[in-house]
């Protein structure tokens, strides 16, 4: 092939990917409510900005309090870059800068302001589909329209102390109240945009926990706070904005570092705590059951034939099955019991509290919700079962360790068995040394039958492969 074809052929390659991949076709790919709620947010967000700009006089106080504030949140997000900040870490502080512009300046202002820090996040972090980041910012903008409109509503002829301006506004008795009401109207509106694109996004996400986490609502409220006072400090002199942005700064850093720290205790695929973290928790509530002589059991789960699934439709679709199997365990046990992914296709549950005929039932819960649950891989629905092996302390084990090779070797019977089955170890020997009260009592009360019933399975079970193996030798 001649230079000029091979020339011809890279061009005609490269127009084919601009087609095929515009900057908008990851939004092409959502559900069609979305697509359609983002594109008349976006048309709104785009319309007001207009019509706000062409009805706000400039004036060379509001433009140098304006420029301050962005130039504040800029050295913060380059900031946050040179400490290492990582991918999926995404709660900042902004908000603080957000506020004061929303506040104490023109709508205008607040609708332009989000999108230039959004290009600078977008320059900077390219991996984030763009449409997303673009929705971020108009719901930035039309949540600081609204507090901004109301604010100036409530409190008439603000005027900035930048440039021989008065500060006596800020006197006022209605002053605090109205900030403190508009700075929760902005949190309101931007948390309630982004929720409805979320719900759209996933309709089986129920639009309450994103509304309502704790964990987020703690996090919004410390943003507010922040916000309120950088608003002051800016009503009081924009050059105060030196002393505000190492706090904002430190504050961030701190957030980060939370943040960082329950990443490194979560299984990235599935949410749940990782093999580490678990075992530690783990060992922290069999400390805790012996010291205060409580029951504990321990369920193994492993899911059947999945290196199945990831041959015939992928690693992504296996992921996808293993992030909705973690959902679903989640739901099906209490907050207290330690849920993690152990490896593989394999999932851990503690249940501290429990005995082993709680624990067998808890697993034929588990094992029925995951012989229903259907993944959608294209045209085709995915269901899979799961295997349980259980071990209950001071009857199969004194700690952990013992505790899992009793729930493994529970697991291979099960799977031994036929798979989709739950089993609960055969009793061990005693060990040495008086057992802790209930626990003793659990495994000689109420239980002996389930016992009695597993060892005479397990009699039988040893026939068969002695029948077997004399038949292979005849």
């Amino acid at each position: 092939m001649s230079a000029v074809q091979e020339a011809i052929g890279q061009r005609e390659r490269g127009l084919r990917r601009l087609f095929k991949r515009p900057w908008c076709w990851p939004l092409l790919e959502m559900p069609t409510s979305l697509i359609v709620y983002v594109v008349i947010l976006l048309s709104f967000d785009l319309g007001l900005t207009g019509w706000e700009i062409s009805d706000t006089s400039p004036h060379v106080g509001d433009i140098a309090l304006f420029a301050g504030l962005l130039v504040a949140a800029v050295v913060c997000v380059e900031a946050m870059r040179r400490l290492g900040q990582p991918s999926g870490v995404s709660r900042d502080l902004l908000s603080a800068w957000w506020l004061p512009i929303a506040l104490l300046l023109p709508p205008a202002y607040a609708l332009v302001a989000p999108f230039v820090v959004g290009a600078v996040l977008y320059a900077q972090d390219r991996q984030k589909p763009l449409y997303r980041r673009v929705f971020s910012s108009a719901a930035l903008g039309l949540a600081g329209a609204a507090a901004s409109t109301t604010f100036h509503q409530l409190i008439p002829g603000i005027v900035l102390a930048t440039l021989h301006g008065s500060y006596a506004w800020l006197s006022r008795p209605a002053a605090i109240p109205a900030t403190l009401g508009c700075a929760i109207l902005f949190d309101i509106v931007n948390t309630s945009l982004v929720a409805v694109a979320a719900h759209l996004a996933d309709p089986e996400e129920p639009l309450g926990k994103v509304l309502w986490d704790r964990e987020t609502l703690l996090l919004d409220l410390t943003e507010t706070c922040v916000g309120i006072l950088v608003t002051i400090t800016c009503a009081l002199s924009f050059l105060l904005l030196l002393v505000a942005l190492p706090p904002v700064i430190l504050l961030q850093r701190s957030l980060m570092h939370q943040q960082l720290q329950a990443a490194a205790r979560t299984d990235p695929k599935t949410g749940l705590l990782n093999a580490t973290a678990w075992q530690r928790e783990a060992d922290a509530e069999i400390a805790r059951a012996l010291r205060m002589v409580t029951p504990v059991a321990l369920l193994l789960i492993d899911v059947d034939h999945f290196k199945q699934v990831n041959d015939g439709h992928g690693h992504l679709i296996g992921d996808e099955v293993l992030r909705s199997l973690a959902a679903e365990l989640r739901r099906q046990v209490r907050e207290s019991d330690v849920v993690g992914r152990f490896g593989g296709e394999e999932f851990t549950v503690l249940l501290p509290g429990t005995g082993a005929t709680g624990a067998c039932r808890i697993a034929e819960r588990l094992r029925h919700s995951a012989s229903v649950l259907r993944v959608s891989a294209g045209d085709a629905e995915i269901s899979v079962t799961v295997s349980i092996g259980v071990a209950v302390l001071g009857r199969h084990g004194r700690d952990l360790f013992e505790l899992l090779a009793a729930a493994d070797l529970a697991l291979y019977r099960a799977k031994d068995a036929g798979r989709n089955r739950i089993r609960l170890c055969a009793a061990a020997k005693a060990p040495d040394g008086p057992l802790p009260g209930p626990v003793a009592g659990a495994a000689a009360g109420g239980e002996a039958q389930q016992a009695r019933q597993e060892a005479e399975e397990q009699a039988g079970h040893e026939v068969r492969e002695e029948a077997r193996q004399e038949a292979r030798e005849g």
